[in-house]
């Protein structure tokens, strides 16, 4: 059996697992939401990947933990910023990419990547939840609705209306008074993703679009928010089949070099 590692991406949402050979070829993978006790998720999530692949945690070589309770991974080997692993990640998938957009649960980050898949460079979101998963959560709320609901619907707006408040509970309290006014549910919805899609274009306009560029997080998974952005950033983005698992990814990733290469 060859060599398996292993990345653990413990978001403020989601928890991620990913198993790999060293080569970089996939196992398995397990998503579950953190709750509170991140060090139970992430123990959880990685015993549903193991099962997955019918593997007992002797099997695993070695484990990188990362996200914003990678410190609570008793279990892991090493821990990586999520900046480093997203990049590492994004890379991996789209060799061509040198920006990369994440979306998480409680901040938003803009990365930028260089050939070797490095952060060189990064500005970050991390003092509000203004444009993140959690922000999209409470708008699907005040809308009644789910959050894939709130990405379809959106692609069938009609007027062009405008959310000015990126402070989520201004940004709940201006959608609940444009439903109340009439305002079609769509339409707000759109708006939502632009006022996001602002947000966002605003961090990369720090660094500098250079192309291409892809997206990673559970955001991306929004079509409605991922329109918004290529429209405001007038560039296609670049998303994985799952893109919620680039993260661990790339932890895993790094876990295979620290392997095949122990003094790194």
């Amino acid at each position: 059996m060859p060599d398996l590692v292993a990345g653990v991406d413990v978001g403020s949402l989601c928890t991620k697992a990913v198993i790999m050979e060293t080569a970089g070829k996939m196992v398995s993978y397990s998503i579950l939401r953190s709750g509170s006790m991140y060090q139970g998720a992430a123990e959880t999530c990685f015993a549903q990947a193991l099962e997955k692949a019918g593997l007992k945690p002797d099997d695993i070589s070695y484990i990188v933990s990362t996200g914003y309770g990678r410190a609570r991974v008793p279990f892991a080997n090493g821990e990586v910023t999520e900046i480093t692993c997203h990049a590492r990640g994004a890379k991996w998938f789209f060799p061509e990419v040198h920006t990369v957009i994440d979306i998480g649960g409680q901040d938003s980050k803009v990365i930028q990547v260089d050939d070797r898949g490095q952060a060189v460079r990064f500005v970050m979101n991390d003092k509000c939840a203004a444009g993140t998963g959690r922000f999209l959560e409470v708008m699907a709320m005040a809308l009644g609705l789910e959050l894939e609901d709130m990405s379809d619907l959106s692609m069938k707006a009609q007027q062009d209306i405008e959310v000015s408040s990126m402070c989520t509970v201004f940004a709940e309290s201006e959608v609940i008074s444009l439903f109340a006014s009439g305002c079609d549910k769509a339409d707000i919805a759109a708006a939502i993703y632009k006022a996001i899609a602002r947000r966002i274009t605003g961090l990369v306009g720090q660094l500098g679009l250079k192309e291409k560029v892809a997206m990673s997080g559970g955001v991306a998974k929004s079509i409605g928010l991922v329109k918004a952005l290529e429209g405001k950033l007038g560039t296609k983005l670049h998303i994985p089949e799952e893109p919620q698992i680039v993260g661990a990814w790339g932890a895993a990733l790094i876990a295979g070099e620290r392997v095949s290469s122990p003094a790194r």
